[in-house]
């Protein structure tokens, strides 16, 4: 869908017009934000019979650090002596920086950390590097050795980068302030709701029957400051998201059912299948042996409620 795409006046920075393109037909009223381009690729229909959360079947239990394959991925970073992560710092309860100790902290933070045990023995051996939602796909060709970015699995990003299993089901919801009378996304006709550039959430607003007007911003705190400065009417992403931004904002509420369905994996290059192999190995015992349990309840039960069953892991070969 071709959307041309103006700024509002004294919006934040972070709300980026996007270029129209020429053959564009005029849009009433102008949207605000679109999704980016490098979100097409994120919500291309996919072939029939890709499944999303069939990933890569672990080769066997997870061996102890020091007994590493030799000529691995894991092995090459163990020898590099740190893990390269790609990582948010925006997005409360999942990859945030604790104010008091500087700290990245979360849910995705902790799933490295646990990579990272088992490569190294010690949790803490990890490098992260800061990301934002449109360099996800990416940042795995050479900059990073794993994603972990609250990112939705799709069979079309599997075209560009390769997924863990599904490590947490989600949904897109609506965030609006307490005194909203907005009850879902079908109330939001001609509203300006927003979502992070490059996401499949930007374009679900776009593609929405109600027709909101969608509006882009690099990073959901920048989408949540729109919203207490009354320059949006929404904001709409994965409950689990909403979740960490209604923490931040007693003032604002979570409303309607959701109307996508949202598996979340860790990414990688293409060619690491050892390496996805293995952490989805890790992802399995963390399910087994209730740490996946304690991380959710850690991070997201006062919000969301107590931990559900885990995500069941579901491979392809």
């Amino acid at each position: 869908m071709a959307l041309s795409a103006v700024l509002l006046p004294g919006a934040c920075t972070a709300a980026r017009p996007l270029p129209a393109s020429p053959a564009a037909p005029p849009a009433a009223p102008m949207p605000v934000g679109v999704a980016d381009p490098a979100a097409e690729a994120s919500s291309a229909p996919a072939g029939p019979a890709c499944d999303p959360r069939a990933s890569l079947r672990p080769a066997g239990a997870v061996p102890a650090p020091d007994q590493l394959p030799a000529g691995s991925t894991m092995a090459a970073i163990r020898a590099r002596g740190r893990l390269i992560a790609g990582v948010d710092q925006n997005n409360y309860l999942f990859g945030f920086r604790d104010s008091f100790t500087g700290r990245l902290e979360g849910f995705d933070i902790d799933l490295v950390r646990e990579v990272a045990k088992a490569i190294f023995g010690d949790p803490d051996r990890v490098q992260f590097r800061v990301i934002t939602q449109a360099e996800r796909l990416t940042a795995v060709n050479g900059k990073v050795d794993i994603v972990a970015n609250s990112m939705t699995i799709t069979c079309a990003r599997r075209e560009q980068v390769e997924f863990s299993t599904n490590y947490l089901d989600s949904g897109q919801r609506v965030l609006v302030p307490e005194s909203s009378t907005v009850r879902s996304i079908d109330d939001l006709a001609g509203k300006r709701v927003c979502a992070a550039a490059a996401t499949t959430s930007i374009q679900a607003i776009i593609d929405a029957p109600a027709r909101p007007v969608p509006v882009s911003a690099i990073d959901w705190t920048d989408c949540l400051i729109l919203l207490q400065q009354g320059q949006v009417d929404a904001i709409s992403t994965t409950d689990n998201v909403l979740a960490g931004l209604a923490a931040q904002d007693p003032t604002t509420k979570i409303v309607g059912p959701r109307f996508t369905d949202e598996p979340h994996g860790l990414a990688f290059a293409r060619g690491a299948t050892d390496f996805v192999r293995f952490v989805n190995g890790i992802l399995d015992r963390m399910r087994a042996d209730g740490t996946w349990t304690a991380l959710y309840n850690r991070w997201l039960a006062s919000t969301l409620g107590p931990a559900p069953a885990p995500p069941e892991s579901r491979y392809r070969g």
